[in-house]
C-alpha cells in the first residue's frame, strides 16, 4: 500500500493553513488574516499513531471567480481533488455557511472522494451549537476542531487514519528491476530526456500502466539490464494555468519518488539551482532514496574548460552537507552524457543495495577513533562507542551502541558519516545512523 494522500479545501481565511501547521508539526505555511495569503501549495507529512499520509494546503477556493488569481486556485484544487485520497473540506464557526461554502460542497460531492466535513474555529465548548447551521451543506457528519488551539485534532485524526495503513504496511513494490524516477520542476526537459533515452536503438522499450493515474512507467533495456523509469512529465496536458502544472508536478513528484530506487533530479542549466529543485531534494533524502543531479540543457551555456568546475563547485558550496550526491552535466537535445546517468544510477543503486559486514565496521571504528576521543558529557563523563553494525540495505542504516547515545554531539555524527563515506563509499546515498544505549 502506498501513502495516502489528503487534500485541505475551503474558502479564503478558514484556517487552511493553521490546520496544515497544526497537523505537520512545523510553522511551514504563512498564516495571515488577509485573504489568499497561500498560493503557494503547502505539502508536509504527517504521522499519527504510526499513520503516515501526505498532507496538502491549498489556497482559497472562490468557485467562479473572474479573478486570474483566484481561478487559479480553483485550477490547483481541482487538481487535489483528482491525485487525493481523502478531502478535509474546512469551515468557519464564526461565518456560518456562506454562498461560498454552499458552492464548494457541490463541486465537492462530485469528487467520489471520501470527504470530512470540519468547522474549525469552535475554541471552546460552548460554540459547539454553532456546527449545527452547517448540516444544511448535505453532509452526513460534521466534525469540530480548533486549529490554533489544538482543540479536538486528536479525535479528528483518529478518524481520518482509521483506514489509513499503519507504517508497516505501506511497503515497497517487490521487484528485481530497479526503478528510476525522472523528477524536476516542470520544463525542465524531463520528458525530453526519458525521449532521448528511448531513441536509442538497441533498447528493448515497452510502455506499461504506471500505478499513478495519467503516469507512463517506460521499461528500457541498458546493455541487458532492465530498468524502469518513472517519468513524471506530461502535466502540461491537464491545464494551461501555470500554478496547477506547478501543483501536479509537485504531486507527481511525491509519489515517484515513494516508488523508486533512485531519483535523478533534473535541473536547468540556464537557472541553476532553485528553491524548488531543493525541495525536491530533500524530499528524496526524506525518503532514503538514491539521488543523482542532471544538469540538463548544457548545450546552452557557453563553456570554457573550466565551466563545469565552476557550476559543480557552486552546486557543491548550495548543497553544502548533501555533497555525496553525484553531478553529471548533460543535454537532453544532443544527448551528450544522457547514458552516464543511466551508469551512474545503476551504480548508486549498488551503493543502495551495499552490505558492510560488522566486522569492516567494527574495524573501521577503531581506526577511526584511535587517536581521536570523542566528546565527554556535560557532566565529564567520556562518551564511547561500543561496537557497530549495519541493521538495513536498501536503503543503509547503521546501529552503533554506546555508553551515552543522548550526548554524542550533531557534528560527531556527521564526522563518523563523512569518514565512512570515505572508507565505504555510499555514493549518491543518503545515510541512517542510529546510536543506542549499550
Amino acid at each position: 500500500m502506498k501513502i495516502p494522500v489528503v487534500v485541505i479545501v475551503g474558502r479564503p481565511n478558514v484556517g487552511k493553513s493553521t490546520l496544515f501547521n497544526r497537523l505537520v508539526g512545523r510553522r511551514e505555511a504563512i498564516v495571515d488574516a488577509t485573504s489568499g495569503v497561500t498560493r503557494d501549495r503547502n505539502y508536509g507529512e504527517v504521522e499519527w499513531c504510526g499513520k503516515i499520509f501526505n498532507l496538502i494546503d491549498t489556497g482559497g477556493f472562490v468557485p467562479d471567480s473572474d479573478n486570474v488569481f483566484e481561478r487559479a486556485i480553483a485550477e490547483q484544487i481541482n487538481a487535489a481533488l483528482q491525485e487525493s485520497d481523502a478531502i478535509i473540506f474546512l469551515l468557519d464557526a464564526n461565518d456560518g455557511v456562506t454562498p461560498v461554502d454552499r458552492m464548494i460542497a457541490n463541486l465537492l460531492r462530485k469528487s467520489n472522494k471520501p470527504i470530512y466535513v470540519v468547522v474549525n474555529k469552535v475554541d471552546v465548548a460552548e460554540k459547539e451549537n454553532l456546527s449545527a447551521d452547517f448540516y444544511e451543506l448535505g453532509f452526513e457528519k460534521i466534525y469540530t476542531i480548533s486549529a490554533q488551539l489544538g482543540r479536538k485534532i486528536g479525535d479528528f485524526l483518529d478518524i481520518l487514519t482509521k483506514d489509513f495503513p499503519e507504517n508497516r504496511e505501506i511497503v515497497e513494490e517487490k521487484s528485481d528491476t530497479p526503478k528510476f524516477a525522472v523528477v524536476g520542476k516542470p520544463n525542465v526537459g524531463k520528458s525530453s530526456f526519458v525521449n532521448a533515452l528511448l531513441g536509442y536503438d538497441k533498447h528493448i522499450v515497452t510502455e506499461i500502466p504506471g500505478t499513478t493515474r495519467d503516469a507512463i512507467d517506460t521499461k528500457i533495456k541498458y546493455y541487458g539490464k532492465e530498468i524502469t523509469l518513472i517519468d513524471t512529465a506530461g502535466l502540461r496536458r491537464r491545464s494551461k494555468i501555470v500554478e496547477s502544472i506547478e501543483f501536479f508536478s509537485v504531486l507527481r513528484t511525491l509519489k515517484a519518488l515513494d516508488r523508486c530506487n533512485v531519483a535523478i533530479v533534473l535541473i536547468d542549466a540556464t537557472q541553476g539551482i532553485e528553491k524548488q529543485d531543493m525541495r525536491i531534494i530533500n524530499e528524496a533524502i526524506k525518503r532514503k532514496r538514491g539521488i543523482i543531479i542532471a544538469v540538463n540543457k548544457w548545450d546552452l551555456i557557453e563553456k570554457d574548460s573550466k565551466t563545469a568546475q565552476k557550476f559543480e563547485n557552486a552546486l557543491k558550496s548550495i548543497l553544502g552537507e548533501l555533497d555525496y550526491i553525484p553531478i553529471v552535466f548533460i543535454s537532453a537535445l544532443t544527448k551528450q552524457r544522457i547514458y552516464r546517468v543511466i551508469e551512474l544510477s545503476l551504480k548508486i543503486l549498488e551503493e543502495w543495495n551495499k552490505k558492510i559486514s560488522t566486522s569492516e565496521l567494527n574495524d573501521f571504528l577503531e581506526r577511526t577513533f584511535r587517536n581521536i576521543s570523542l566528546p565527554s558529557t556535560p557532566t565529564g563523563k567520556e562518551i564511547k562507542i561500543k561496537y557497530g553494525t549495519q541493521v538495513k540495505v536498501a536503503p543503509p542504516v547503521f546501529a552503533f551502541f554506546t555508553n551515552e547515545p543522548k550526548h554524542i554531539p550533531d557534528h560527531t555524527k556527521r564526522f563518523i558519516e563523512n569518514k565512512m563515506r570515505e572508507e565505504f563509499g555510499f555514493l549518491g546515498v543518503p545515510l541512517t545512523l542510529v546510536f543506542k544505549k549499550k
